[in-house]
């Protein structure tokens, strides 16, 4: 069964209900929230989430939990010299994990974090460190740490697979890591998803192993292959194009893999809906943008 959904946020009175909610709404039967914004700590006090009506919510629409993903947010740096730094980074990803798991929520997809001074092996040992740390303080949780493959700006650790392979392999907790593959940080990064994805899988399987590989981000690149520099495009609408995406979401080795999309909004609008209408059809519409833009008109 396809499982196929996006990002959606969780703000308003509703919180996580108006979440499902929205997910919904996009004909989704999957999706992907952060526990507040991803810029910073803020976060509500989880009697405040509608935790308990959206899960009730949830079980009324067959919708399920499996294919739900928290994302942990972006300023999480496990790999910082600082260690006063790293700690508040342990201590706030261990915090998440707990509030992933009241959500009854399995997986929290993580950018495993920047070598900042440019010690790449350095950063990848505190990233492990850390990441040990969060598992220990949450030994009792059944949730997952998905690292997401990353594009390689800056210091990015994550950018080639055999950086996450070794974070894993100092890990050593394959029951709490997985991989969260994201189109177009792997397509920025180097690798040849447009035209050779089969042989990409192929490699990731000899390196780590697909079956570490728990929820994709399918999202297509404003630029082209190795260009470093993690911009997101509309589904079809980028470098890697309809076919190419179409490929990795039907692609039967990870059929029961939830495919998340994160693809920016037009003009305002979420695209959401349509993407998910061509992607449930295979049918590419090359005027969904200009329809969404003509929503302001």
């Amino acid at each position: 069964m396809l499982k196929i959904g996006s990002h959606v946020s969780m703000s308003g009175d509703d919180m996580y209900l108006g979440s499902i909610k929205e997910a919904l709404s996009y004909h989704a039967n999957a999706l992907m929230i952060y526990t507040g914004a991803p810029q910073n700590t803020r976060r509500k006090n989880l009697e405040d989430m509608k935790i308990q009506e959206a899960i009730t919510f949830m079980k009324e629409n067959d919708l399920d939990f499996d294919n739900v993903v928290v994302h942990a947010p972006y300023i999480i740096n496990l790999g910082n010299p600082d260690p006063e730094r790293r700690a508040f980074a342990v201590s706030f990803l261990t915090e998440e994990v707990k509030r992933t798991a009241a959500m009854q929520v399995k997986q929290i997809v993580l950018h495993p974090g920047s070598a900042v001074g440019g010690d790449r092996r350095l950063a990848t040992i505190w990233i492990a460190e850390g990441i040990k740390e969060v598992i220990l303080n949450t030994k009792e949780l059944d949730v997952k740490i998905a690292l997401e493959t990353m594009a390689g700006k800056g210091n990015e650790i994550g950018k080639t697979f055999e950086e996450l392979k070794e974070i894993i392999d100092l890990v050593d907790e394959p029951s709490r890591v997985s991989v969260c593959f994201d189109t177009c940080h792997t397509h920025d990064a180097g690798y040849e998803i447009k035209d050779n994805f089969d042989e990409v899988i192929k490699h990731f399987d000899e390196v780590i192993g697909k079956s570490y590989i728990s929820v994709f981000h399918v999202n297509d690149s404003k630029n082209p292959m190795g260009a470093a520099k993690d911009r997101h495009e509309n589904f079809g609408f980028g470098y890697l194009g309809f076919d190419a995406l179409i490929k990795v979401i039907y692609h039967p080795d990870f059929k029961d893999v939830p495919k998340i999309l994160e693809t920016p909004y037009v003009e305002g609008n979420p695209p959401y809906k349509e993407e998910i209408e061509m992607i449930k059809t295979m049918t590419f519409d090359p005027t969904m943008v200009e329809k969404l833009k003509q929503k302001n008109g």
